[in-house]
């Protein structure tokens, strides 16, 4: 179960208390896949710049997990360098994640997320190690798309609802 080991409350005013992960983790685990949400994944250039595109994300088991075509620049540039950001605008709770997103192939977790998705409306099935589905992102190629699990490094919230406050999680590996 992922679980910080420490929280920083960045409140600025005094007045409100650190936020726990588990409002956080638990917005994630209910309002994915059900619920009209966006993520923005950004990642790091080979030159350095900066690129963030959205994608459709969910939680599973305690982690993060998200799909991205093989040939897309997302892609590209995980595989040189993992460390990227998750940004999603929770009912009650904008969440920015840090950490490092790799490849999943293990058929396990295809099935297990892969149901999950379809849950929530996407058909997916597993192809050749990553994921088929009668429609994707126009951007995302062809077929098999890639799993990727996040690992948390870090996580920021701030609540947009009561119980107001700012708090910064960071996770053990």
């Amino acid at each position: 179960m992922t679980e910080a080991h420490e929280t920083k409350n960045l409140d600025g005013t005094g007045t409100a208390a650190a936020l726990p992960w588990s409002r956080a983790r638990d917005l994630l685990a209910t309002q994915t896949p059900t619920e009209d949400l966006t993520f923005f994944v950004g990642t790091v250039r080979p030159d350095g710049r900066p690129h963030a595109a959205g994608v459709g994300a969910i939680w599973v088991g305690d982690a993060l997990y998200f799909v991205s075509g093989p040939g897309t620049r997302r892609a590209r540039n995980l595989a040189a360098n993992p460390a990227c950001t998750v940004s999603v605008r929770l009912r009650g709770l904008d969440l920015t994640m840090e950490g490092e997103a790799r490849q999943i192939d293990d058929p396990a977790t295809l099935a297990r997320v892969a149901a999950v998705y379809r849950e929530g409306g996407w058909p997916a099935t597993i192809l050749d190690g990553g994921f088929d589905a009668p429609f994707m992102a126009a951007s995302a190629g062809p077929a098999p798309w890639h799993l990727y699990r996040l690992t948390l490094d870090r996580a920021i919230g701030v609540a947009t609802a009561e119980p107001h406050g700012a708090t910064r999680w960071d996770f053990s590996r």
